[in-house]
């Protein structure tokens, strides 16, 4: 069976469209708060990015990038203004002195911390919302998958 067979319902679509909604909205959340404490929104991503890496991961430019979905060139200019800025510090990897190792500074982890309470308080708010559409998505996606196997 491929995509196509399976139409979309208007529950469906109204789903989709209430979990774009509510994403969206957090979105905009984050991009305020980044900006009321002097951040550019994309600078709060690298440092939640970097704070958050798995433990096995190593703190480089490429590793940011993948996580960011950015070009490898956006996030150096990224990491140079947050560097210019005082968030991030770079180093040399010691077992391999041409890699560099990105790494926060006190300002960028203070930053983070206080942007990091207030996202944790609004995705709590916003949580309920979120989970309501993911669930009617799933549960739809479900349903719309046996209907399209029974009309077979």
């Amino acid at each position: 069976m491929s995509v196509e067979d399976v139409a979309l319902t208007d529950p469906e679509y109204r789903a989709f469209a209430e979990f774009r909604c509510v994403l969206r909205r957090f979105l905009e959340f984050s991009e305020t708060a980044a900006r009321d404490v002097g951040l550019e929104p994309q600078q709060h991503q690298l440092l939640l990015a970097l704070k958050g890496l798995p433990k096995a991961a190593r703190p480089t430019i490429g590793t940011l990038a993948e996580r960011l979905q950015l070009r490898n060139h956006s996030t150096v200019e990224l990491a140079q203004r947050s560097i210019e800025s005082g968030l991030l510090k770079r180093r040399p990897n010691p077992l391999d002195g041409r890699e560099v190792l990105l790494s926060i500074t006190a300002r960028g982890e203070r930053l983070l911390q206080r942007l990091s309470l207030d996202h944790r308080t609004e995705m709590r708010s916003a949580a309920p919302a979120l989970i309501r559409s993911l669930a009617a998505l799933t549960t739809s996606d479900a349903a719309s998958t046996r209907r399209t196997r029974e009309r077979k």
